[in-house]
């Protein structure tokens, strides 16, 4: 291996990762944006609420999300070793 396929690995698995990571992290943010903004509205101070309603929902980002996960790392793992070369493009 040399430093060009060492490289394009490398990059292709952090895209993977991002592309993976993505959404679980968009709904994290969206979740956390929307209880802030209830807080600032109705001026409650609790710290749990930020934590609860978060957490709650990446639970359940991960189980409707755990499929396609599965199914984009499965696919970029059969890529990589029935070829024995790097897929050109992240599935």
């Amino acid at each position: 291996m040399d430093l060009e396929q060492a490289t394009t690995l490398v990059r292709q698995t952090l895209m993977l990762t991002l592309i993976i990571a993505g959404p679980m992290l968009l709904i994290g943010l969206v979740v956390g944006v929307l209880i802030s903004l209830l807080q600032t509205i109705t001026q409650i101070q609790e710290q749990t609420l930020t934590f609860v309603p978060k957490i709650v929902a990446m639970v359940g980002a991960a189980i409707i999300l755990g499929p396609w996960i599965g199914h984009q790392l499965l696919t970029y793992a059969a890529a990589m070793f029935a070829s024995g070369e790097l897929p050109m493009t992240v599935p």
